[in-house]
């Protein structure tokens, strides 16, 4: 008897083991803030393809991108990601968003 308990012991430390292991290797779901950053990147092409952004200004707007993807980056690299990066994430595309428009919309201003 004392070794099935013994044995139930350890068995149950290794679930336990496991299932904190687990948690420190769960995905951090960021798929909200990697669809707007790629709907930025369309936005980013299109304005290529139009017209409405030069070269030059499409490299600064992918520049933008690169710095938000290295900040998620850098945010997940604990296993997770706080609410305050979060919101430090959501600022950045809202600054990048933007710029987005108002240099592909500054293009039908100086056409007028």
């Amino acid at each position: 008897m004392h070794i099935a308990l013994k044995t139930l012991i350890a068995a149950a430390a290794t679930v336990a083991s496991i299932a904190a292991s687990a948690q420190s290797f769960a995905r951090v779901d960021t798929s909200a803030i990697d669809a707007r950053q790629a709907r930025q990147e369309q936005r980013i092409q299109a304005g290529v393809a139009r017209g409405e952004l030069t070269r030059r200004e499409a490299r600064t707007l992918e520049q933008g991108q690169r710095d938000i993807s290295r900040a998620e980056a850098r945010a997940k690299a604990d296993g997770r990601v706080s609410p305050s990066e979060i919101r430090q994430l959501v600022a950045l595309l809202d600054r990048a968003d933007a710029q987005i428009r108002a240099l592909r919309h500054e293009s039908e201003r100086h056409a007028h």
